[in-house]
């Protein structure tokens, strides 16, 4: 058994198929069918039933994953443990991170980050939901993720957590007038008849979506959308207004919306997590960037 043989392996898993893992790795299918073999004349066991052109994990395969992932993961914490010798001269993070977080914090910690390392490649990997980062982070696609929970529930126990920040809900309009003026933060009875746009049931910002419709006489959903990055882009087109997380203030500023506070029981707390044990210096590194802008 060997490293390449592991990789490979991984690769067949991770993509799909015999064919996906070669363009991804740039390699000839029949190296990764050949790996494949002696992995499993090496191990004495099949690791995927066959069929035509399919390949199923066995239940060898399946147990296999998470050891070689575990391989992996010391290989690539040895080669950061010696690229910081020179002092992070070099190597590389990747970070699963969900839509509006990868708005904010990430985009400006990355920002300091790379001030500091410039030499450290960051991959940002884009997570829909925080089932999603833990599961990055669990089978070891990603090392550090950044996500939130509604403040009232309770972390991944199985993670190291850093608390990050603490984000509220706002309210953007494309017309200043359309917001009523007075007090800040807007309550929802003040957006009596507003149309709004929402995201998906589940989510927090559809949760304060649901307040402000509750509260607010003759507010209805005009547009009800999966994508949090069309959010913003809708209510400059004029489709309503919207309520998004803090995390979008910067964005809609920017993008010449008017922005105002929401006043609902909602909020979100950001976290930054990662496996138990050791971590790479680049990864504590970007941690100890976070605590040095947040405070935590």
């Amino acid at each position: 058994m060997n490293l390449r043989q592991l990789r490979y392996f991984l690769a067949v898993v991770d993509k799909g198929g015999v064919h996906r893992a070669a363009e991804a790795l740039l390699v000839a299918q029949p190296s990764i069918s050949q790996a494949l073999r002696g992995l499993e004349q090496d191990l004495g066991t099949s690791l995927f039933h066959r069929t035509g052109r399919s390949l199923a994990l066995t239940a060898a395969g399946e147990a296999l994953i998470p050891a070689a992932r575990e391989v992996m993961h010391g290989v690539e914490l040895a080669r950061s443990m010696v690229d910081a010798v020179e002092g992070l001269r070099s190597g590389r993070l990747v970070i699963s991170s969900t839509p509006s977080q990868a708005a904010s914090p990430l985009a400006p910690l990355v920002g300091r980050f790379l001030q500091r390392y410039p030499g450290v490649q960051l991959v940002v990997k884009a997570a829909a939901h925080r089932d999603d980062v833990v599961s990055a982070l669990r089978v070891g696609e990603a090392e550090l993720g950044l996500m939130a929970r509604p403040v009232n529930a309770a972390p991944p126990t199985e993670l190291t957590v850093h608390p990050v920040e603490v984000q509220g809900y706002l309210c953007v309009a494309r017309d200043p007038q359309v917001l009523p003026t007075g007090s800040d933060p807007l309550r929802p009875e003040e957006l009596s008849g507003a149309r709004l746009i929402v995201g998906q049931p589940g989510t927090g910002v559809r949760r304060a979506a649901d307040l402000v419709l509750a509260g607010a006489e003759g507010s209805r959903v005009v547009v009800e959308i999966e994508s949090r990055e069309a959010l913003l882009p809708l209510v400059l087109a004029g489709a309503g207004i919207a309520v998004v997380a803090e995390g979008f203030r910067a964005a809609a500023e920017a993008s010449g919306l008017t922005v105002r506070d929401l006043d609902v029981p909602e909020a979100l707390a950001v976290d930054l997590l990662h496996r138990r044990g050791p971590i790479s210096p680049a990864a504590q590194a970007f941690l100890a960037v976070a605590a040095t802008t947040t405070g935590s």
